[in-house]
This record gives structure tokens, sequence and C-alpha cells, in this order.
């Protein structure tokens, strides 16, 4: 049996499990499973349970890791054949608030399914990032099952705090590496570049949180007295981050290589316009750059946060300090520490009128990336391809942060790594009214499948 007819056979496999995966996905999506939210401690505790028990009839070997800050993070074990290789599976089971209720068509904790406009999905808080992801790897051992099983030994990973930070599962590592040893790690928590489309994600954006503040009077005073000689705060700031862009909207950060090019996959303009939702008649930044280059290979600065008088407390004063928070994202090649510093050297070097400046940086993250030329990752390449018809496999990046990446390949060198999953830009992961496709959860357990029955060392 050729590679693509042994993937029709697990396709139609999956595809008989669709009511059990909507099930487990029902399940586990009706926990409000927000880590360390003292209101949410019953949800989190019940998905703990519900993790634990589902591995367990997987016919896995379950360790339960609690941490004092009230983690939970489980590690699966399944023995394959003597000497043969070493896989580690990965997915989580905490999400991100719900955010408000009146955003959502449907409950979120209820899984629903409908179709939107897009064709049939199914829509939860979790139910794409990673909820799904950890049902769809239920899927593909059950469909290795079914087909006389793999010699490989299996390891598999459920985190309990990701989207805080993944502190208890760093700890794990680094304590005990053992635990983690693996020679493939096949991390889903990303997805493919649009419905139907098999990728894989190879590189990660690092980067850090910087807090700055501009102070220029000992405190307001009166615009009517003083306004326009006075030194405005909040002007100063403006101006001050306005040099971080140029005049088309491209980062901008004094000694920092800010123009360098995708050499992936294209990210069709149209298409970035659609999934990230910008309005009729607004640019996209860059002047004809293509949305992958601004988003993968070269640093971007995020305000996500100002402070100063609010609107509806306005006074008729000039203002004495203001503050923003800035994301920084940062690419694979560069370096995270050393972009953050020439970052807060800019905003001092540029600010106006002789303004109090203070940068504070936090929570630095060094961006990934990984080679897929190895047996392992072409073997995985092949199998996606397979499962979705034979269709060329493309390879992007992403512009989130998964420390765990660097973790695991710090604590196994030689191993390979793939990033993937059932998330694409229609699941709008982090937002209201998340979903997942049911098909690709289907397409990417077929691909799992094949590879964990096929690959050999």
């Amino acid at each position: 049996m050729t590679q693509f007819e042994n993937a029709q056979v697990l396709k139609e496999n999956i595809e008989n499990q669709r009511e059990q995966i909507f099930t487990q996905l029902k399940e586990i999506v009706s926990f409000n499973s927000v880590h360390s939210d003292p209101n949410l401690l019953e949800d989190y505790a019940g998905a703990k349970e519900w993790v634990k028990e589902t591995l367990t009839n997987a016919g896995l070997t379950v360790s339960e890791f609690a941490a004092e800050d009230g983690t939970t993070n489980f590690i699966g074990t399944r023995k394959g054949s003597e000497g043969a290789p070493k896989v580690l599976l990965y997915s989580h089971f905490d999400v991100v608030p719900s955010g408000p209720l009146d955003l959502w068509d449907t409950n979120p904790f209820e899984l629903t399914e409908r179709d939107a406009g897009h064709g049939t999905r199914w829509y939860g808080r979790g139910a794409a990032d990673c909820k799904g992801n950890l049902v769809m790897h239920l899927a593909a051992l059950r469909a290795v099952e079914a087909s006389g099983d793999t010699t490989l030994n299996l390891t598999y990973v459920v985190e309990g705090s990701e989207e805080m930070g993944g502190g208890a599962l760093s700890a794990l590592i680094k304590d005990k590496p053992e635990l983690f040893d693996a020679d493939v790690i096949l991390i889903a928590d990303s997805g493919n570049a649009s419905v139907g489309t098999p990728t894989l994600t190879t590189t990660l954006r690092g980067g850090g949180q910087v807090t700055v503040t501009v102070d220029t009077l000992e405190g307001a005073v009166h615009s009517g007295q003083y306004g326009g000689a006075a030194p405005d705060a909040v002007a100063a700031l403006v101006r001050v981050l306005d040099t971080l862009r140029d005049e088309h909207g491209r980062t901008v950060i004094d000694g920092v290589n800010t123009t360098a090019n995708w050499k992936g996959e294209p990210y069709d303009p149209e298409t970035f316009r659609s999934d990230a939702g910008i309005l009729d008649g607004v640019d996209i930044m860059g002047d004809g750059d293509n949305p992958a280059s601004m988003l993968w290979s070269r640093p971007a600065i995020s305000i996500t946060g100002f402070t100063s008088t609010p609107v509806a407390e306005a006074l008729n004063a000039v203002p004495a300090t203001a503050s923003a928070k800035l994301n920084l994202r940062v690419p694979a090649g560069l370096e995270a520490n050393d972009v953050a510093e020439k970052l807060k050297q800019h905003l001092i070097n540029h600010t106006p009128w002789g303004a109090k400046i203070t940068v504070e940086i936090d929570d630095i993250n060094q961006p990934f990336s990984t080679d897929i030329t190895g047996p392992a990752m072409s073997t995985l390449a092949s199998c996606l391809s397979a499962a979705y018809e034979g269709k060329d496999l493309v390879t992007e990046g992403s512009g989130g942060s998964i420390p765990l990446c660097t973790e695991l390949i710090e604590v196994n060198p030689e191993a390979e790594l793939a990033l993937y999953g059932v998330e694409e830009p229609l699941t709008v992961i982090h937002s209201a009214n998340e979903s997942v496709d049911p098909n690709e959860i289907r397409d990417i357990a077929t691909a799992e499948a094949l590879f964990l029955l096929n690959y050999t060392k």
C-alpha cells in the first residue's frame, strides 16, 4: 500500500471518529480552564481530571505534576520497541479568558456546530487553541492503534498554563530533563496558512514588554495659563513613539536591521487584509512589502497600552506625565535582549525637549527557528502532503512566541522539531467566536497518524 493510499485509510478512520472527536472537544471546552483565576478553580480542576482520565483511557501511563502556583502538567507515556525513536507530542489545556460574552454569538463554553459563511465549524473558547489540538492527538493515536499501532516510543505532554507563560513546565524541563527525552518533537500549537493548505511553521518571533514613561512637569498645570510654553508630556511621548515607524508604517529601530525579507511562502496581501480584518481604504503597513516579511523577518512594535488623562476625565490642563506599553517582537536571526536594549536607547535618543524618560524592559524571550530538512521532518512533510490529497507543503513564520520550543531543544539538541496544528486564520484564536474546522482536525490527525506509523530512524 502506498503512503497516499495509507493516508486515505487513516482519513476514513478519523472521519468515522467525528462524533467522538466532537464529544471529547465539547467536554473539554465546557471547562473555562483559565489558569490562576481564583474564580475558576473548579473549572480548572475539572479540566485537569478530564485530561488525566482521557490520557489514561488512551492507553498512556500518566504522571501528574502539580506546582505551587496551582499549575498542573501531565506527561503520558507509551513504550514502543527497544531502540525505536522517541517521539514527544505536545498540546495544552488552559485557555485565555473569553472576554465579554456579548461579543460571542454562542456560549463560549458550549461547543456549537454551525456554518457562519466558511463551511461547518465548531465554535468555543479553546476549540482551536489548544483543545482542538489536544483532541487531534487523541484521534491520531486511536487511528494508529486501529492500524496495528506504532513501534515508536511516545511521550505526550499536556501543559496547564501555556497561556500564562508556562513557568511551571519550564521549571519541570529544567529539573527533570529526562522526562522530555526525545528524538522528534511534535508541537501542536500552530496551524495551516489557510484551510486545506498543509503547513509547517519554521520560525517564531521572540520579544518582550517595554514600558516607557515621559515626565515633563512637577504636576499638571492650567492650559490657559501655561499651555503653549509648558512641555506637554503626552505630546512628547507621541512624538518619540512616532519615530518608531517610517512614513509607510515600517518599524524603525536605530542600529537594528528592520528591512529583511521572508524567504519562504509569501503571504497574499488581500488574504492578509481579510485575515487581519483591515478596514476598507486602510493601508497594509509597508510600501508594497510582502506581509510575510513584515510579520516574520523584521522586528515589530505594537503600542498595546497608553496612559494619560482619560477622555471622560479631561481637564483644561497640560499633562505632566504619560506612559505607554510596547510589545516588541523579534524575528529569528536577531537576539531579543540586544534588540530590546537598542529600542530603549532609540527611545531615549529621540525624546524631545529634554523631557525625562524612563524605559523598563520585561519578559524577554528569544526567537526560534527550526530546520525541516532532517529525516523526521522530511517524513512529516510527506505525510502532511499525503493527508491533504497531495498538495505541496508550505512553510510560514509565526508572530507568536513559544519559549517551550527553545527549552525542549536545549535538552534535546539533536532532536528534530515540528510546529503545526489545527489552527488557521479563520480560527481567530484569543478572540470572540473562536472556532475550528473539523476537517482540519481530521487531516492534521491523519498526517500525524501516518507519521507515527511510518517513521523509522
